[in-house]
């Protein structure tokens, strides 16, 4: 027999705002590390791969992301050393409808029909074997031409989640009668004491051209807005880019709006709901993160150097320093380089709204940690003060800064480790631990790594504009504005 062919979608957008300031724009809550040693990102890749059975194959996984986080994408793919995915590079948000069509028209690419496998990267499962159990079952339903989404059993009349309303079927598999969106107290309430009811899970599980049959009935638009994207698509190394404008003019739209809540509709699609009893969480915000932590005796979640006396369902989240709560009761705290937040715990929704002021403030601590991930590597602004700046700044091996000059700063490197090659102006120097240069004001210059080892160097800055702006690039490997 020959095996069901699968192509794992993993959908990596977002900016996860409720997880602030854990999380920022430019490293979303998908690539952070909130539990064990793998982002969540990185347990949403080797999931899917564990999906093999003698009568499954598993493809390398298609990734559909944001043209900002492709580095973070290409750094944690690498970490897992697994067959080379596809990543397809969104230039804006459009919600999952089109995300989800640009992955079927890559698989479709050399007449293939697999079954799409698709799930979010921001998502987190305390029972992994559970869920591949699951998903093994969705795949063998999509794959007789079924529409297969995944359900939870509520625990709770939880108002956060859309639900499923299903009849009949199996205790494997029910037939979906209707997508409800996420209601107020009273109605969950009632959806638990009738029954029939399960958490959308946000998993999907159809072939390509059973999808792209779906969108052609429901929601034409969206499908020939993104086909001539795709037809525009341009092939960079290891990444795939829709055509730019064609892309800003698609529809933005959820699958469950385009086509899933539809479907029960239609007699010409079959829409089923496997359960999915695995610990499921989407971890939308800091109440769901101390939900599915390891806690102490009083129901406290620690993480990182932290130190929790007389305080009970607390969640203490220490990246940078030690830090001690005393008498909390159902608080969320959570410490970072450069901002701490505070907040009830049954309010962690509403960090959201933090975030908004933040923007409208025109602060970048919505965006930026203080360390920055870039493709070569990394730098953490230590200190500042006028006229100066201090940066740590990594460099991974082989990779290099672009060729640029400053027009309002000088610098002076200090290596830690590792080996530098400088460019200074017309010279080319190599400087290994405890050497330094100085780089003067309006000098071309380049940091380089050639060594097999990270390169860290400590920068120091002075100059009466130290703004990350202050910067023409000459040259670039990683295809950034010069």
């Amino acid at each position: 027999m020959t095996p069901i062919s699968v192509q794992p979608v993993i959908m990596a957008g977002g900016s996860g705002t409720r997880l602030w300031p854990l999380s920022r724009a430019q490293h979303p809550k998908q690539f952070l590390v909130l539990q064990g040693n793998q982002s969540l990102f990185q347990q949403a890749v080797r999931r899917l791969a564990s999906l093999d059975a003698p009568d499954i194959a598993v493809a390398a996984p298609c990734i559909v992301g944001n043209e900002e986080h492709r580095f973070l994408v290409l750094d944690q793919l690498r970490e897992l050393a697994l067959p080379p995915a596809t990543v397809l590079l969104e230039p804006m948000g459009r919600n999952t409808a089109p995300a989800m069509t640009l992955a079927a028209l890559q698989a479709q690419e050399g007449g293939h029909d697999p079954v799409l496998v698709v799930t979010a990267a921001d998502h987190a499962y305390t029972d992994e074997s559970a869920f591949t159990a699951a998903l093994q079952r969705a795949v063998r339903a999509a794959a007789d031409g079924a529409v297969v989404t995944l359900g939870i059993d509520p625990t709770g009349p939880e108002t956060g989640f859309g639900y499923l309303r299903c009849i009949g079927g199996t205790g494997a598999e029910l037939t979906v009668a209707q997508f409800v969106e996420k209601p107020d107290l009273a109605t969950a309430q009632r959806y638990l004491a009738e029954g029939g009811y399960f958490w959308n899970s946000g998993n999907f599980v159809v072939r390509a051209s059973v999808w792209l049959a779906a969108l052609q009935r429901f929601r034409p638009d969206i499908l020939d807005a993104t086909r001539a994207a795709w037809t525009g698509r341009s092939v960079d190394a290891s990444f795939v880019r829709p055509d730019r404008a064609a892309f800003a003019a698609i529809p933005s739209e959820s699958v469950d709006y385009a086509v899933m809540e539809r479907c029960p509709e239609s007699p010409e699609f079959e829409i089923r709901m496997v359960p999915m009893n695995a610990g499921w969480s989407d971890l939308g915000a800091w109440d769901a993160v101390w939900e599915v932590s390891p806690k102490d005796s009083a129901g406290n979640a620690s993480h990182g150097d932290s130190l929790v006396s007389d305080s009970r369902n607390t969640l203490v989240h220490a990246t940078s320093r030690l830090v001690g709560v005393v008498g909390l009761d159902n608080v969320i705290v959570v410490e970072t380089p450069d901002a701490v937040l505070v907040a009830d715990r049954s309010r962690s929704q509403d960090v959201k709204a933090i975030v908004g002021r933040l923007q409208g403030a025109g602060r970048t601590e919505h965006t930026l940690h203080r360390q920055v991930h870039r493709p070569w590597g990394w730098y953490d602004s230590i200190d500042s003060g006028a006229r100066f700046q201090v940066k740590r700044i990594m460099v991974k091996p082989g990779a290099s800064l672009s060729l640029q000059m400053h027009h309002h700063r000088a610098e002076h490197w200090i290596v830690v480790s590792g080996t530098a090659e400088v460019t200074n102006g017309d010279q080319v120097i190599l400087l290994s631990e405890n050497q330094s240069t100085y780089i003067p004001l309006g000098t071309t210059h380049r940091l380089a790594n050639p060594g097999k080892v990270p390169l860290e160097i400590i920068e120091v800055q002075s100059g009466s504009y130290l703004g990350e702006d202050d910067i023409v690039r000459f040259e670039d490997t990683y295809g950034r504005a010069l």
